[in-house]
């Protein structure tokens, strides 16, 4: 039998303790240098260590270095975010003519799912094999009515790393009722590295022609708009700080920056992993790629740090020092038909993938 490329190891440790509960963490290695841990709370990416054209690597997304901050309000980092990321309008929508209040947390709308998102609970964690080696499959389920949303939902996310140098994150849903989902990670990166300052100088491609502008609230108007003529077209190499700094455009007046969900570019009636985006750190030659079976690429230049938290290089995490790509349904889909839908019904089951590929200059 050959031998694996770049063949996966794993660890497993007891972390520490959150809420008098046990917290694992799993570390997947491999020996060309990619490595990534995952904590069973809040199936959480804590660390991740990529390597450069020269062979350095360096932690490449944002958190913290302890338990004790993750069991704290904090931006979802590395977070896996549910019952519905991003924002449900008015904390509520309508399904099968049935009215959903859901718990407003921003607002007056439900954001990231609401006052207790997935990343606020503990996951049944373990380790299982995938056809590329070892991995970490962690599961929640959310009982019916959590948060006001409908149905017991069992969702999984599988961690593995993949023989091309990715972190691929493979997502399965179930319900006992009608429901809405959506479920993402919120993972931050820094392609130069943690706490290395700010992202401007990286170069973002985003394989979009449109995007679902917002209100002055960040609501989905439910228009699917041209990215043309806007400073949103990352179609080609961008320069991050050359957008968030516009001046003019009221996208990124609203947002403070870039946050804004774009409609992935893939064949009519497939849902097959597409090139969804790119991030590239020029002084390091790092590059990441992402892919994904998910039609939305929410894309966030980390607008609301500020400065209050010290992250897990003991430095203080500022704007724009890490960009987001969360693979998503379309914000407030629940409440747009005209959106894919992002509805799941007992016996259906599902699935999705997202795979965040590394390779340098």
């Amino acid at each position: 039998m050959a031998k694996a490329k770049h063949p996966v190891t794993i660890e497993q440790a007891t972390y520490g303790e959150l809420e008098d509960v046990a917290v694992e963490r799993f570390v997947l290695g491999n020996d060309a240098g990619l490595r990534v841990a995952i904590l069973s709370y809040g199936a959480i990416i804590q660390e991740l260590h990529v390597p450069d054209a020269r062979g350095e690597t360096a932690n490449v997304t944002l958190g913290f270095d302890n338990l004790a901050q993750y069991g704290k309000k904090h931006p979802h980092f590395g977070s896996v975010i549910g019952r519905f990321a991003n924002r449900i309008g008015a904390s509520r929508f309508t399904l099968d003519g049935v009215v959903y209040q859901l718990t407003p947390n921003k607002g007056t709308f439900t954001a990231h799912g609401g006052a207790r998102p997935f990343d606020l609970y503990h996951w049944k964690a373990k380790v299982v094999d995938t056809d590329h080696g070892p991995g970490v499959s962690l599961t929640h389920v959310s009982p019916d009515g959590d948060e006001g949303f409908p149905g017991e939902l069992t969702a999984e996310v599988i961690y593995s790393l993949t023989p091309e140098q990715g972190l691929r994150l493979d997502y399965t849903i179930t319900t006992t009722k009608p429901t809405v989902h959506n479920l993402t990670n919120h993972a931050y990166f820094n392609l130069a590295g943690e706490a290395s300052g700010t992202v401007e100088d990286q170069l973002v491609t985003v394989n979009a022609s449109h995007y679902t502008p917002t209100t002055a609230e960040q609501i989905t108007t439910g228009e699917i708009a041209p990215v043309a003529g806007t400073p949103l077209d990352f179609r080609q190499p961008t320069r991050i700080g050359d957008v968030v700094r516009d001046g003019d455009d009221p996208q990124i007046a609203i947002a403070r920056g870039i946050d804004q969900n774009f409609v992935i570019e893939r064949p009519a009636g497939t849902a097959e992993l597409v090139h969804a985006g790119r991030l590239e750190d020029p002084a390091s030659g790092r590059v990441m790629n992402v892919l994904t079976t998910m039609p939305g690429l929410q894309v966030y230049s980390s607008n609301s740090l500020d400065g209050s938290l010290r992250g897990y290089g003991g430095r203080r995490y500022r704007q724009t020092d890490a960009i987001c790509f969360e693979t998503q349904q379309f914000p407030d889909a629940p409440n747009h038909p005209e959106f894919p839908s992002a509805v799941l019904r007992p016996g259906e089951t599902f699935r999705s993938t997202t795979i965040y590929q590394f390779t340098h200059r």
